[in-house]
């Protein structure tokens, strides 16, 4: 089993050297090390002499499309506190978002879209994005220093659209200042960042299976004693007496491979990252909106990954796993699914972490059985694979962040939602709440 293992996994990140994969517990801090100036493989998220041209290289598309001052915003402040716009001729696409040029400069305002249907030519109403999309590598990451790296929304899944109608508004704030008669407080609306554009995503048909058979897809589960057997015979991994006797791990859970879900890997850029070990799990939801058919997740996650890729600037998709609303796991960024992948997915806690994303919006929704099901099957096996206890606490040290400066030793859940390590709203209220029975119900799974 170690060996088909290896050749799966091998198979869906396009890595020809199986033993390559098979895990280690402590590998190099970074493996394939690219440069932040001009990393092997990359390619810029916009070219400059035809920001708006499909790439004819890869599936799949992305419309960036500048955004311009409203007019009757004009009369009511600074033409930078309003921009918009209305288009009914692009080509289809199935995910928005919006990016601006500096990822350090908040968007303190409103971002709604409303999108025409391909499918009986109907205008949506307007929907909001979430303008705080807190996933990202760490502070002075090279992942973060590349200067490809743009701020941005969070992505929106609107279905098969060829029409958008987008309007971006700077919040309205307090301001006191002096006057010949006094102090005086009004409200004024605040600039937007620069650079603002409208990202429309085609996420593409999946690119031909050149490998054909169920290991090219997909890695199977396996029983907890096959599991466990396994364990045993990983090269790389120390056990003690006692972890042979009784390893606590859980049974490995089906994962869908990137190959599986149409990842093209043209896109990112070569090579991996890794850190030493696994230590904690960070809950998070893409806040992509929950109107997806479990059908249709594998093209919600082929345009988060060209989001995340081509209009965010960042080297692969950002997390390590996703779960839709199914409980269908997926293999997220590339470098083996049982090795310490570095992600960005929790600004300033990425290393020695894994990201696992529910694909949808968890604030007021209630989150599906499946979903917290498969994040317990998926951190029973992953982080046993590291004998952490997913009921239990661990240390992590802060790269920097808004709850932590950087080099503070934090204690936090094993299971931790992202909300534990950036104040952010993530991964929503509903789901949050629940991470209690995620905890218990992956202890249980390791046999705890």
């Amino acid at each position: 089993m170690r060996g088909f293992l290896a050749s799966t996994i091998a198979s869906s990140i396009g890595v020809s050297c199986a033993a390559a994969l098979v895990l280690p517990l402590a590998p190099p801090a970074t493996a394939a090390p690219t440069s932040p100036a001009s990393p092997p493989g990359a390619r810029s998220a916009r070219p400059a002499a035809l920001p708006n041209a499909p790439d004819a290289a890869v599936p799949g598309s992305t419309q960036s499309l500048a955004l311009v001052p409203v007019a009757r915003a004009r009369a009511r402040g600074p033409a930078t506190a309003e921009q918009g716009l209305t288009r009914d001729d692009v080509r289809h696409f199935a995910l928005v978002g919006v990016v601006w040029d500096d990822p350090d400069t908040p968007l303190h305002g409103r971002v709604q879209v409303r999108t025409r249907s391909t499918r009986d030519g109907a205008w949506s109403g307007w929907r909001d994005l979430e303008t705080h999309n807190d996933d990202a590598a760490d502070p002075g990451a090279a992942e973060r220093a590349s200067g490809r790296v743009r701020g941005s929304t969070a992505p929106l899944w609107v279905g098969e659209s060829d029409g958008v109608d987008v309007r971006v508004r700077a919040e309205r704030r307090h301001r006191t200042g002096g006057t010949a008669r006094g102090a005086r407080t009004g409200t004024a609306e605040g600039p937007l960042p620069s650079g603002l554009r409208l990202e429309l995503v085609d996420p593409g048909d999946p690119p031909p299976n050149r490998a054909q058979g169920r290991g090219a897809t997909e890695i199977p589960a396996l029983t907890k004693a096959a599991t466990e057997g396994e364990l045993r015979t990983l090269s790389g991994v120390a056990l003690t007496p006692r972890q042979r006797a009784n390893p606590y791990i859980g049974p490995r859970p089906r994962i869908v491979t990137r190959r599986g879900w149409g990842a093209d890997e043209k896109l990112r850029e070569r090579g991996f990252v890794y850190t030493k070990k696994v230590k904690a799990a960070f809950v998070h939801h893409t806040v992509s909106g929950n109107g997806y058919q479990c059908s249709q997740a594998a093209s919600v996650i082929r345009g988060i990954y060209r989001y995340h890729v081509r209009s965010m600037g960042w080297r692969d998709i950002g997390y390590n796993f996703l779960v839709d609303k199914c409980g269908t796991i997926y293999e997220g960024r590339a470098g083996g699914v049982a090795k310490p992948v570095l992600g960005a997915h929790t600004l300033g806690f990425n290393t020695n972490s894994m990201g696992i994303a529910v694909l949808g919006s968890f604030g007021s929704a209630k989150p599906p059985a499946a979903v917290l099901d498969a994040i317990a099957r998926l951190t029973a096996w992953k982080l046993g694979l590291y004998a952490a206890d997913p009921q239990g606490k661990t240390y992590l040290t802060s790269g920097g962040g808004n709850l932590y400066r950087k080099g503070k030793n934090v204690r936090l859940n094993v299971i931790s939602g992202h909300r534990d390590g950036f104040a952010t709203e993530c991964p929503g209220r509903r789901l949050y709440s629940k991470l209690g029975t995620a905890r218990s119900t992956a202890a249980r799974y390791q046999g705890r």
